[in-house]
């Protein structure tokens, strides 16, 4: 029986919220028009707690729990660019993340994990070029991609780990018929190296 301390929360599929993260983008702005347009365009946002500007610098940081891809949206329906520059816990500046990108022939994506509490990881990732359908993920022993997934060992889990189901298992995506994927959860017992 898989101990529910490492399952894999997604309030998409559950109850829930993500945890709170500060997150920044660098954002194309010009004018205290511009400062107004992104402050008001999330602020409307459900799970945005704390917004603030600095137009000399071009920078905008988001105190939340939403999505980087829900922010980003909001961010471009100003009509602005903008591109997501760091992500952390605001109380805990040892608090690590990790961002891998896959730019394959047909795959592309990116998933983004932050450590949240020193048990607590966020996850969020987007993929598109999928077939339709489900899909297993996971985090692997080895970031060595030189043979596929053949040089990327085991599924990962902790010496020690109490659940028959690897701490590096992160279930399955759903990809819909255009074949992007998405997904934002927590995964407990999860520790990003920094």
């Amino acid at each position: 029986m898989v101990s529910p301390s490492t399952e894999l929360k997604n309030p998409d599929q559950r109850d829930g919220a993500l945890p709170e993260l500060l997150t920044e983008f660098m954002v194309d702005m010009k004018c205290e028009g511009c400062v107004s347009s992104v402050k008001s365009n999330l602020q409307k946002l459900d799970g945005i707690k704390n917004v603030d500007v600095d137009l000399s610098n071009q920078v905008v940081r988001v105190l939340g729990s939403l999505p980087v891809k829900t922010m980003l949206d909001a961010l471009e329906q100003t009509g602005r660019s903008a591109r997501l520059i760091g992500q952390g816990n605001p109380n805990d500046f040892l608090i690590s993340a990790a961002v891998a990108e896959f730019k394959g022939p047909v795959i592309f994506g990116v998933v983004r994990l932050a450590q949240v509490t020193m048990e607590l990881a966020r996850i969020e990732a987007s993929f598109s070029g999928l077939s339709p359908g489900k899909h297993g993920w996971s985090i692997n022993e080895f970031g060595d991609l030189t043979r596929g997934a053949a040089s990327t060992g085991k599924v990962f889990n902790r010496p020690n780990h109490a659940s028959e189901k690897p701490l590096g298992d992160l279930g399955t995506l759903e990809a819909d018929e255009r074949g992007e994927a998405n997904f934002s959860g927590a995964k407990e017992m999860l520790k990003v190296p920094s």
